[in-house]
Parts: C-alpha cells; sequence; structure tokens
C-alpha cells in the first residue's frame, strides 16, 4: 500500500530481473560481455531511477510534472530497449547452454524427472511474445488516462 504498483506485477518483474541475471547472464559468462547486456542495464538503470523519483516525490506529496511526465512517457522507449536487451542475451547465451548442458538434468535418474535449460529458455523468449504487447499497451492506456488527466488538471488551476 505505499506505493500503487501491483504485488503480483512487481513480483514478476523482480522474479524476471534476478532469473535474467542469475540464471542466464551470471551463469554464462560468455554473455557478460555482449552489448545486449548492456542494452538491458541502461534500460534498468534509468526506469529504476525514474520510478523510484516518482515515488518519492509522489509520497512526499510534491511530485513535479517532469518526473511524472518521465515516468509515463520514456517507458515509450526504455521498455523495447530492456526487452531486446533481454532476448539477445538469452539468444546469445543458448548455444553455450546447450553446449554444457547448463541446468540440465537428463533421463535415467532416482526421480525419473529431465529438464531441457535450453529448451526453458527458449520458451522463457517465446512467452515474451503475448506478455510485452499486453504490458506495454497498459502503459500506453496508463500514459493517456495519467497526462490527459494532468493537463486537463492544469487547465483549470
Amino acid at each position: 500500500g505505499i506505493v500503487p504498483s501491483s504485488v503480483v506485477l512487481t513480483s514478476f518483474q523482480v522474479m524476471s530481473r534476478v532469473f535474467l541475471i542469475w540464471a542466464v547472464t551470471h551463469s554464462v559468462k560468455e554473455v557478460q560481455s555482449e552489448d545486449s547486456v548492456l542494452l538491458f542495464v541502461i534500460a534498468w538503470t534509468i526506469t529504476e531511477i525514474i520510478r523510484y523519483s516518482f515515488y518519492t516525490f509522489s509520497l512526499l506529496n510534491h511530485l513535479p510534472y517532469l518526473i511524472k511526465w518521465a515516468r509515463y512517457t520514456l517507458f515509450i522507449v526504455l521498455y523495447p530497449m530492456g526487452v531486446s536487451g533481454e532476448l539477445l542475451t538469452i539468444y546469445a547465451a543458448l548455444p553455450f547452454v546447450r553446449q554444457a548442458g547448463l541446468y540440465s538434468i537428463s533421463l535415467p535418474n532416482k526421480y525419473n524427472f529431465s529438464f531441457d535449460y535450453y529448451a526453458f529458455l527458449i520458451l522463457i523468449m517465446i512467452s515474451y511474445i503475448p506478455i510485452f504487447p499486453q504490458l506495454y499497451f497498459h502503459m500506453i492506456h496508463q500514459r493517456r488516462k495519467i497526462l490527459s488527466h494532468t493537463e486537463e488538471h492544469k487547465k483549470f488551476e
């Protein structure tokens, strides 16, 4: 209740970032020098600076319009930039994951269970297809709602 963000969306975002940092970038050393890592790190960093500035000023009941505008506008570039970096990093990791059998479990084993991390990463990449547009257009809708409300409010001041 301190900030208006959804617990589910925030949890999903945190888990996906931890996954990308630990299970992909940290685990596959070969991708750490890829430009795609820099792409998502820059996007995430700028996004978080804006987000926490927005939350801080909102809690202080003194939200400058520039920060509100940045929160609901810069995602238009930063979100696709971050997603592109994430996907390109996972894609770059795939050959190394396959070659090393990283985090994969093959049969037979005492648990009668198998897991192919390479296939899992491909499924993660495919999951961006339905998820990214939903989240992106939700933010577009939020932008329209929040910023148009602010503009209307400014007209009456």
